[in-house]
């Protein structure tokens, strides 16, 4: 059985980054099919909700209603705080392109680099190089 993994943060769902991503992980996650990902209260799930000014219990729970993404991404667009094009474009920008910041970041960064390595049976210096968070998330879960 192969492993399904939540679209990528870098799926732009109504020109949103990572809304795509959040809505497949709500329902991944109430499907029993993954656990152990970052969920709702924390990283980029939280930044987005925050950015959205969502209510993140109201939105699993309108995720969990059921219906296509284009039923959900109406309902965030009708509850979420009014945000500008050039707000949005921000967003996508500092989603796709941001990496660690400080030491503790950097740390982090390179134990998962370290982790998926060992996940895939090969040394760090064998992964391709990358920066960015996005990137950790897109070679962790096979699509780099």
């Amino acid at each position: 059985m192969s492993t399904q993994y939540p679209r990528s943060p870098k799926v732009r769902l109504g020109g949103i980054a990572h809304l795509g991503r959040i809505i497949d992980k709500i329902r991944l996650r109430h499907a029993g099919q993954i656990q152990d990902y970052n969920y709702l209260t924390v990283g980029f799930d939280r930044y987005l909700l925050d950015f959205l000014e969502l209510e993140a219990s109201e939105f699993e729970q309108r995720v969990l209603l059921g219906g296509a993404d284009t039923e959900i991404l109406d309902w965030v667009r009708t509850h979420m705080r009014n945000r500008s094009p050039e707000e949005i474009a921000n967003w996508n920008q500092r989603i796709e392109t941001s990496g660690p910041m400080d030491e503790a970041g950097k740390a982090r960064f390179q134990q998962r680099l370290k982790d998926i390595a060992q996940k895939r049976g090969v040394s760090v210096s064998t992964l391709p190089p990358i920066t960015t968070w996005t990137d950790i998330i897109e070679i962790d879960e096979d699509r780099l």
